[in-house]
């Protein structure tokens, strides 16, 4: 005869992030994906609006807690908490700036800059800055990465003095303050020997890089090339050369965070214990694809290209806005590129056709109309004649190509 299963025990449990951010988005994504992967029964706690709000947490009558300890506040409000806490945040230097008696789940600042560090080598670059934030309490984490630049820097020979100037904090983010800091970045950048390789502490900061670049007219990525750090999808949809990052292991973090309290709530203790999570790689996009040219002209031309090819530009056009002759620019294109500034210009937009076909985000009339091609005939003209293929049978390769993957 078969027992009937006890029911599951329900166990109320809050999460305490800022879900606006994607950094917290993502390991709630892996705590959600541990709950899925599990036989665990959590009833989850979560703000309506996704941000994290602390008044009352200690009167929260529920059987334990997973928190950003990021946030100064968090930490702070959950002291003496009598729940079961996991915390999750940035990796310290110094041991004594970790919550001394909770688990701690952290990402990895010193192989996250590494990574951005060492990529930007293996693009050719010699000169190498780092974008931060503000010193603050709440901004601890971007220190952090300072300092695992600064260890790099130093390795490599470079003076306290020397990377000191490689490292710019900027204004933090404001409506009032914005033309400001904008100013004073394209101040540093200009300062900047070039090309050089920028890593910034997040995506958001990248974007604030490419704005500056893109209104001082600097080059991305011939003089100036940018890695951010999280592989923020809203920050690739907001800038006109799309942005490497680094990919933090953030659903990682959150699985071993649900998995730990899990343990917690069976009775084991992890007092002072820390897990360190590497990062899962890089997203190599157009902001770090560095090709070193001799012209100057080439960069200014291939730069504009890059923002507006999609929108149906002419070689003339091109030709105004590096300030030289048609004729001239062409022949530097040919000594440089081997290729006619149109067909850069088709290069260009057939790349952004392969990549819009291969997530399926759009028909084939669609992608037409965002890459700038005169008609749908004229893009299957191009597809057969550069690719020996239909857009339809390129994105059916690229799709069979990622199932088998």
């Amino acid at each position: 005869m078969t027992r009937p299963q006890t029911p599951q025990t329900t166990h109320r449990i809050a999460l305490l992030f800022n879900a606006n951010k994607v950094y917290d988005r993502e390991i709630i994504t892996g705590i959600g994906n541990y709950l899925l992967s599990t036989r665990v029964a959590w009833d989850l706690f979560l703000e309506e609006d996704f941000r994290c709000r602390l008044t009352g947490i200690e009167r929260f009558d529920g059987d334990g807690i997973i928190a950003d300890f990021d946030d100064p506040a968090v930490d702070e409000a959950l002291r003496g908490c009598r729940l079961p806490v996991v915390a999750v945040g940035s990796s310290f230097e110094d041991p004594a700036h970790y919550p001394p008696d909770l688990p701690y789940i952290a990402t990895d600042n010193s192989k996250l800059v590494s990574l951005a560090y060492t990529h930007l080598i293996g693009s050719g670059l010699e000169h190498f800055a780092l974008y931060s934030l503000p010193q603050a309490q709440e901004n601890r984490w971007a220190q952090q990465r300072e300092l695992a630049f600064t260890h790099l820097r130093s390795a490599d020979g470079r003076s306290a003095a020397q990377i000191d100037s490689e490292i710019y904090r900027g204004l933090s983010t404001s409506a009032p303050s914005w033309n400001q800091a904008i100013e004073q970045l394209t101040t540093w950048l200009r300062q900047l020997p070039k090309p050089v390789g920028i890593i910034a502490v997040t995506d958001a900061r990248a974007r604030h890089l490419l704005q500056a670049c893109l209104i001082a007219g600097i080059p991305v990525p011939e003089e100036v090339a940018i890695i951010g750090i999280d592989n923020d999808p809203l920050t690739r949809t907001l800038t006109r050369i799309p942005l490497s990052s680094v990919i933090q292991g953030t659903e990682e973090m959150g699985r071993t965070a649900a998995h730990v309290l899990h343990q917690m709530l069976h009775g084991a203790r992890f007092p002072g214990r820390r897990i360190l999570v590497p990062p899962v790689g890089i997203n190599v996009l157009e902001s770090t694809r560095h090709q070193p040219l001799a012209s100057p002209y080439v960069m200014r031309a291939r730069h504009f290209i890059r923002q507006y090819a999609c929108q149906g530009i002419r070689t003339e056009q091109v030709a105004d806005y590096v300030g030289v002759s048609r004729s001239s620019l062409e022949e530097y294109f040919r000594r440089e590129r081997q290729c006619t500034v149109h067909q850069e210009i088709l290069r260009h937009k057939l790349d952004v056709a392969k990549a819009l076909l291969a997530k399926r985000d759009a028909s084939s009339a669609e992608v037409a109309i965002r890459c700038g091609f005169t008609s749908l005939q004229y893009m299957y003209a191009v597809f057969r004649r550069e690719l020996g293929c239909t857009p339809r049978e390129y994105q059916e390769r690229a799709n069979s190509t990622t199932a088998a993957g």
